[in-house]
């Protein structure tokens, strides 16, 4: 489906019935990231998967930021009527549901923070994200997706599941180098959200991967340690997309968390 708002088309997933869960994508994904959850919860949650701007079907102009794209997520929950949602965001998706938290409190319910942390790049990290910047805009998304898709996996993963590798391979190569060149200057100009932690009210799930490269598991137990009442998982022999790599268990964690939400 296409939505129209502020001059921008958004693409989204929206389907199942029960409490409203928004699922936000990573870098450099699209909504079909979260295929294997939509399709999973839909007799029990109602599935809201955004492509964020310059990524699947949604407009490719900027401007590019972690701001715009939360106002974004938001602008759409609230052209579906939706006033309070389970923001769910990976890696990137993380960063953004931090942005909600600070811009769109109202909307959200809870939270799941899956293979995301809450510092700002380092500087190391921006260099890292320049160069990406340099890949894309002289050699296309194709050899970003080559770059990006050993640590997207996990080495269980990329030994057992072989035919993965080239399914997520495919979704990162299909971004368009604006999407990408955007979304890598939206990460390094993005705002330490450490001190948004001890703010955060309502019940969250912290997702990691044990084999996950990009993001350890050490990230996952700040953002624990520092959210009060938080729950931590680790799903191990998973990478980065474990919600892609070992779709099963992340469901269960998942659906045990909305759960529990029916008796907030």
């Amino acid at each position: 489906m296409i939505a129209l708002s502020d001059g921008i088309e958004i693409g989204y997933d929206d389907v199942g019935t029960g409490v409203p869960v928004a699922f936000i994508h990573g870098f450099p994904h699209n909504r079909t990231l979260w295929s294997p959850q939509v399709s999973a919860l839909v007799d029990r949650a109602r599935c809201i998967a955004p492509d964020l701007r310059g990524f699947g079907e949604t407009s490719r102009h900027g401007p590019f930021t972690i701001d715009q794209y939360a106002d974004d997520v938001a602008m759409l929950l609230r052209i579906l009527g939706i006033e309070r949602a389970v923001v769910t965001g990976l890696s990137m998706g993380g960063y953004i549901a931090f942005s909600l938290w600070r811009r769109h409190r109202s909307l959200v319910r809870a939270l799941v923070l899956a293979h995301t942390r809450a510092g700002a790049d380092t500087e190391e990290g921006r260099e890292k994200r320049r160069a990406l910047v340099v890949l894309a805009r002289t050699r296309g998304a194709g050899a970003v997706a080559d770059g990006q898709i050993t640590g997207m996996l996990g080495k269980t993963t990329r030994e057992r599941r072989p035919a993965m590798i080239d399914e997520v391979h495919r979704m990162l190569g299909s971004a368009s180098v604006e999407g990408i060149v955007g979304a890598l200057e939206a990460m390094m100009a993005r705002v330490d959200s450490t001190d948004t932690l001890a703010t955060i009210d309502v019940p969250t799930l912290v997702i990691a991967g044990g084999e996950d490269a990009l993001i350890p598991r050490s990230d996952a137990h700040i953002l624990h340690d520092a959210i009060r009442g938080s729950r931590l998982e680790v799903i191990e022999h998973a990478g980065h997309v474990s919600n892609m790599e070992r779709p099963a268990a992340f469901n269960h964690v998942l659906s045990e968390f909305l759960a529990g939400l029916e008796y907030e």
